[in-house]
């Protein structure tokens, strides 16, 4: 079992110290797959004239941009940091980097839109352009504070994570969050990338993971190896029904997900449709005519 962490009391659009050199202002778009909302993390102390570091602006909204623009008042934004480009992490970025004059910094976006589903949240923000394109590795510096940017895609190809060295935490994005398991959505997710990105993470020893939806999670050795062991958990279940006789993924769904309320039965989808790709990948199942979602499937 995931040791699946609760979220404590918060107001939205209030700016909350949660550790020395972090604050967190949740914006008010709740639901399904973003949980309480998105949290922007701004990293840095509270001193006037200090520099800090805005993660994950959020969705346009014009009352989270006003919270934001009111939260780091009086200290002057160095760097704008963008997980991923899906809908509810990267639209509010070049709003507010505007409006304080610092640059944007993300991976590439995808060399295409994806189109996933409007109910997931996981539509990419077209219109994302960073001012930095990161890849991996790059290290910004503030007043008393280091980010280091880390590749980890499969819930996005362009997914990065982030550093906070001198807490030992990571900006986890989506990549791990404390309240659910992430989704990885074919066709930008990838299983094999988000399982090899999960390792890095673990092999890390982070202290703290800050999910940009939810609480942190604050002991994540165990939290990150019962994470793992869902992913292959849930990857034997789909062999094992595809050895059963299911052919098709809305034949498994049912089968795996009948204690999960079915109006997310269309995420489940998506994630034994990513299992299924890792397996064909792997050489373990067939996919016919090809590997899209409403394929036949069988194991090799």
């Amino acid at each position: 079992m995931i040791p699946f962490v609760s979220m404590p009391p918060f107001e939205y659009g209030r700016a909350d110290a949660v550790s020395p050199l972090i604050q967190r202002v949740i914006a008010n778009n709740p639901g399904p797959f973003t949980f309480t909302g998105t949290g922007t993390y701004i990293v840095g102390g509270p001193d006037a004239g200090a520099g800090v570091a805005v993660i994950d602006p959020g969705p346009l909204d014009e009352t989270h941009l006003a919270a934001l623009l009111a939260a780091v008042a009086g200290r002057r934004v160095s760097h704008v940091l963008v997980t991923h480009t899906h809908r509810d992490h990267a639209p509010l970025a070049r709003p507010f980097a505007a409006a304080v004059g610092a640059p944007v910094l993300a991976a590439r976006p995808p060399a295409r839109t994806i189109h996933v589903s409007a109910a997931l949240d996981e539509e990419d923000d077209e219109t994302f352009t960073p001012d930095v394109v990161l890849a991996g590795g790059e290290v910004v510096r503030g007043d008393g504070w280091t980010l280091e940017a880390l590749a980890t895609p499969g819930h996005a190809s362009n997914h990065m994570a982030f550093v906070l060295r001198e807490e030992n935490a990571l900006f986890s994005g989506d990549h791990v969050m404390g309240w659910s398991t992430t989704v990885v959505a074919p066709p930008d997710g990838d299983m094999t990338a988000y399982m090899d990105s999960l390792d890095r993470v673990i092999a890390r020893g982070f202290s703290t993971l800050w999910p940009t939806h939810g609480a942190p999670v604050t002991g994540p050795g165990p939290f990150l190896a019962a994470y793992r062991a869902h992913r292959l958990a849930r990857e034997a279940q789909i062999v094992e029904r595809l050895a059963a006789g299911d052919r098709r993924i809305a034949e498994i769904v049912p089968n795996l997900y009948a204690a999960v309320d079915a109006r997310l039965w269309p995420a489940a989808s998506l994630s034994v449709w990513a299992h299924l790709i890792a397996l064909e990948a792997a050489g373990r199942a067939r996919a016919r005519p090809n590997a899209a979602i409403d394929a036949d499937w069988s194991l090799t």
